[in-house]
């Protein structure tokens, strides 16, 4: 099982310079990047998390400019988004630069993917709440269309381009893993229906009962032609616990990604090395 870790990269935190350098230094597989554009200060929809919206989120990075960073001074991390809200970009742009973050990035990058639940964010690209999740697969639809063929076109109710050319396509073949992001049993089924994995966030997990909540994925994905094996689970928000990481790892999860704050590195890295520890216990 492969342990990565998320931060929301702002000007008061660690860079993703060093927490790239620093992850890579104890072995850990992946370092995944949260998306905001921006927050509206209307509130249509409530944090998921309860309260009020925590201060990073108005702050936060540009994702494929952090994870350039990151991927730019590492040879084996991998660099994800997590995730990319493509309910709100367009399309051509962004699959662009996904080809060119693995480019230059080797072969690294891991596309995580979500459709949002800020509704005000979103409207102020354009989007409407409503119809979001087709939007989102459409667009998905039409990145995987201008990777994998040299004259792309696509046609739907809210993406459509005639026949054009783009390049540089990604290292990665047929494209960067999809991987995508939301709660059972909607997200998973958009995993099973266009993805290559689906991110569950463990709290959500955690209410249902991860184990059983995993495995009727496994068979929603066979009921439609899927083999899971190529759908791997990447469990978000991982607890800091090995019992925990331990029965993720039996029940098959591949992945599981910690959350770090974000602040400096005098509190980045005691978590990193305590991480470091358990992942030690998990492949031991």
């Amino acid at each position: 099982m492969k342990i990565g870790a998320v931060m929301f990269f702002t000007a008061y935190s660690m860079s993703p310079v060093t927490l790239g350098r620093a992850l890579e230094e104890r072995g850990f597989e992946s370092l995944w990047v949260p998306e905001h554009s921006h927050i509206p200060l209307s509130r249509k929809t409530p944090y998921p998390a309860g309260g009020p919206l925590i201060r990073p989120y108005y702050d936060l990075m540009d994702p494929f400019l952090a994870l350039n960073a990151a991927a730019s001074v590492t040879t084996r991390l991998k660099v994800g988004t997590g995730v990319c809200l493509m309910n709100q970009r367009d399309p051509i742009i962004t699959a662009k630069m996904v080809s060119t973050l693995d480019q230059l990035s080797g072969g690294r990058f891991l596309f995580g993917v979500g459709n949002g639940w800020n509704q005000d964010e979103m409207e102020n690209h354009g989007t409407a709440f409503a119809t979001r999740h087709q939007l989102v697969r459409e667009r998905i639809e039409a990145m995987k269309a201008i990777w994998t063929q040299d004259t792309a076109a696509y046609h739907g109710d809210f993406v459509s381009f005639d026949p054009m050319n783009q390049w540089p396509k990604p290292v990665q073949k047929p494209h960067p893993p999809v991987i995508v992001g939301g709660a059972f049993p909607f997200a998973a089924r958009r995993a099973i229906r266009y993805g290559d994995g689906w991110i569950p966030h463990a709290d959500r997990l955690e209410k249902d009962g991860i184990s059983g909540l995993i495995e009727q994925f496994r068979v929603m994905a066979r009921a439609a032609g899927r083999d899971p094996a190529g759908l791997p689970i990447t469990v978000f928000r991982a607890p800091e616990d090995i019992a925990r990481l331990r029965f993720c790892q039996e029940i098959g999860i591949d992945r599981v990604v910690f959350s770090l704050p974000a602040e400096k590195e005098a509190a980045v890295l005691p978590i990193l090395d305590r991480w470091a520890a358990l992942q030690r216990q998990v492949e031991g």
